[in-house]
């Protein structure tokens, strides 16, 4: 079958993967759609170190092709959305509705890929850029089949991490003020869930002068180029900041703008060893820095709202696809996402 194999120096099409059969507890699906996101990329750049040989993708949907023992969820011929949360559902975190906090779920990537005999790796528990993966039965969220498969792929990591990262992390309130620096299917994930939250100033910053048009689609109130006109649109500042982009000094920027109690929610990813710096003396207003991993989600559970919201227009899915490429066009797709000419590109199968 296909799949895009990253070996730790280069990344390939190749049509030669297989994948084993669900065990107890797993579920095989068919990918259909694979959103590519700059996480996919950071594996082959090195910012997130990964072990390879590894099979690249996390965020897709598709459709069940079989079930492990124990499984009764989902069912063959099911639509699924993929989540990358391979939690184990028994601990303590997970038992208080954490599981982004799951040890199990974490660092411990499986081998169910083989290559001429050559085990390979699955990054963040999914690996959707394959025509077939196998993951944990959990991870397979059941959605309604009149969801366009290519616009369910994005629940499973951009709007789980963007929308997440509001509604359940920063707790966006009616009424309250949000900066969002960065407007890629992250920020306009973010920006969306501010909407949807009732937010009443949302103002987007982005380099691009382009991206105004769909930040504002999204549910931006107002868009910059630079973040320093932020603070003539809320002088005292935001009540929340999301730092989407993964750079160093918008995480300083990000605590700068805020208001009295306000809240600098860290998104984008940075390198293992990067660090930032910042004033403590500004944090005594009662300001927080809140680190947010996949959006605070809890997948079985966000996935059904996501999906009901897109349904019922409030969240937008299919205005997120900007391009749609056979996977055989990978290098095309990675190229148009790393200069940022696309919200969100999916590979098909």
């Amino acid at each position: 079958m296909r799949g895009v194999v990253f070996d730790g120096k280069h990344v390939q099409v190749v049509d030669d993967l297989v994948v084993r059969d669900p065990g107890p507890g797993e579920v095989l699906v068919g990918v259909r759609a694979a959103g590519l996101c700059h996480s996919d990329l950071s594996v082959i750049d090195g910012t997130i170190p990964f072990p390879a040989p590894v099979v690249l993708g996390h965020e897709g949907a598709g459709v069940v092709e079989a079930v492990g023992p124990g499984v009764t969820h989902v069912a063959e011929g099911d639509h699924v959305a993929l989540s990358t949360l391979a939690n184990c559902g028994a601990c303590a975190d997970c038992d208080r509705g954490r599981p982004t906090m799951c040890r199990k779920a974490i660092g411990m990537p499986k081998q169910p890929f083989s290559r001429g005999g050559t085990p390979l790796f699955q990054f963040a528990s999914n690996s959707s850029f394959a025509e077939r993966t196998v993951v944990k039965a959990v991870q397979a969220v059941k959605i309604p089949e009149d969801i366009p498969l290519t616009a369910a792929a994005l629940m499973g990591c951009g709007v789980l991490t963007g929308v997440g990262a509001v509604l359940n992390r920063a707790k966006v309130d009616r009424g309250e003020t949000v900066v969002v620096i960065g407007t890629g299917g992250i920020g306009l994930n973010v920006l969306q869930g501010a909407r949807i939250a009732g937010a009443t100033t949302i103002v987007a910053v982005d380099t691009n002068p382009a991206k105004e048009r769909t930040a504002l689609l999204f549910g931006a109130t107002h868009f910059l180029t630079s973040t320093d006109g932020a603070r003539d649109i809320l002088p005292t500042g935001a009540d929340h900041v999301f730092e989407c982009v993964g750079h160093t000094g918008l995480v300083r920027t990000a605590i700068d703008l805020l208001d009295r109690h306000g809240q600098a929610i860290l998104l984008g990813m940075t390198a293992p060893t990067a660090e930032a710096s910042f004033p403590p003396a500004a944090m005594f207003l009662d300001k927080s820095i809140l680190g947010c991993r996949y959006g605070s989600s809890r997948p079985q559970k966000d996935i059904a709202l996501y999906a009901e919201l897109y349904r019922q227009g409030r969240l937008l899915l299919d205005e997120l696809v900007t391009e749609t490429y056979p996977v055989e066009d990978f290098a095309k797709a990675a190229e148009d996402a790393e200069q940022g000419r696309v919200a969100r590109g999916v590979l098909t199968f």
